[in-house]
């Protein structure tokens, strides 16, 4: 009987050190995030970027391009100018036409062996600093802006920012249920983290849409990510050059979400197989990076360690079920953390009554993403092919 209980302890202090990573970094945002936001001194144009440009990088998206270069165009004028580039990237389809008809300076690039947003993004960055251009936007073919969000982003720049993330959350929750707790992922993900970031001095991340970057940084760190979660990858160059990304809570941008199974599984198993690839590959040297003095370095180990939000539950839901009563214990403080945590995002994010009716469906939520751990087992790999998502 002692020995089996000394197994069960070994067991429950194994799974239970798995999460305890992620439960410390969502306790730390959620803390950071819940607390006021550090206010910007007003943007002087002689500070400002002179030429912002806004890079729309698009595989096949005929069907929402010229509703998003019409929305960038509308945007509320920043101090200096601002171009629209759209790169159609082995397209197929009629994206490049509509986009010049919308008013986006075009560029096409075929290249049938080097495929991907990463390498879609590399093709205009090289070109567009050939030019007067002093920052580049992203945003992604799918998605609406606020009106202000050139000029919200020309402040943070004006304030001496290497690079800039804004808010990026869902612009059709009311579609489906899916859509809906994506939605309160998103303000969990792209909302409250990045807030707690910046509250304490962090770098916030690349979220891959609604992202800015300065001239000097592309110069310093050329944009040779090439991953399915190139932003993820190329936010870890950023920081071990010594360089932060400023969050931008002042404006947002809201891509469409994809309402069906189909659509949502190929998306979630591209996303997170390619977050558990980097997780793979870049643990082994954050750590020993940390143990060497770099502590910048800490928090983005932290982010990588802490599971995407359905696996984290589920580790701590396992751990529960141990028969141990430390990691038992753990484990209900674990449980306190997350909800908290999706509460906090709920308030911060502007959540209304249905993004709390949704969260019921939360544990059917994590029963179907176990049913694709082979697809994303299967997509974790270095060189995803880009795929547009079913919308």
């Amino acid at each position: 009987m002692e020995h089996l209980s000394i197994m069960w302890a070994i067991l429950g202090l194994g799974i239970a050190l798995l999460s305890l990573p992620g439960t410390l970094e969502l306790l730390l945002l959620t803390l950071g995030g819940v607390l006021p936001s550090r206010r910007l001194p007003e943007t002087y144009a002689n500070q400002a970027p002179r030429h912002i440009a806004v890079v729309v990088p698009a595989h096949n998206e005929q069907a929402c391009i010229s509703r998003c270069v019409t929305n960038l165009l509308s945007c509320d004028k920043p101090s200096g100018k601002f171009s629209v580039y759209v790169v159609a990237d082995n397209c197929t389809d009629d994206t490049a036409a509509r986009a010049e008809a919308a008013g986006a300076q075009v560029l096409v690039r075929h290249d049938e062996q080097r495929r991907g947003k990463g390498y879609a993004l590399d093709y205009v960055f090289n070109i567009l600093l050939k030019q007067d251009i002093d920052a580049v936007l992203v945003i992604d073919a799918d998605t609406v802006v606020e009106a202000n969000f050139i000029r919200a982003c020309e402040q943070v720049f004006a304030n001496g920012a290497d690079a800039v993330q804004c808010r990026y959350t869902v612009n059709n929750p009311q579609a489906s249920l899916r859509t809906r707790l994506m939605h309160v992922a998103f303000l969990a993900f792209n909302v409250l983290r990045p807030r707690g970031r910046e509250r304490w001095g962090l770098s916030v991340g690349i979220s891959g849409n609604g992202f800015g970057l300065s001239r000097e940084v592309l110069q310093s760190v050329p944009y040779c990510a090439r991953s399915v979660v190139e932003d993820l990858e190329y936010h870890l160059a950023l920081v071990r050059a010594g360089m932060r990304v400023r969050f931008v809570d002042a404006t947002t941008v809201r891509a469409d979400m994809p309402t069906g199974g189909t659509g949502t599984g190929s998306q979630r198993a591209r996303w997170e197989g390619g977050r558990f690839r980097m997780m793979r590959e870049q643990i082994p040297p954050l750590t020993q990076a940390v143990f060497r003095g770099r502590l910048r370095l800490l928090e983005p180990l932290l982010e990588l360690l802490l599971l995407p939000l359905g696996w984290h539950v589920l580790l701590l839901l396992i751990t529960l079920l141990i028969p141990f009563a430390l990691t038992q214990g753990y484990a209900l403080f674990g449980f306190s953390v997350v909800v908290l945590h999706v509460l906090a995002a709920l308030w911060v994010g502007g959540g209304t009554i249905k993004d709390l009716a949704a969260l019921a469906s939360a544990p059917f939520y994590i029963l179907w993403k176990l049913t694709q751990l082979p697809r994303l087992l299967k997509t974790a790999h270095k060189d995803a092919t880009w795929i547009r998502t079913k919308r």
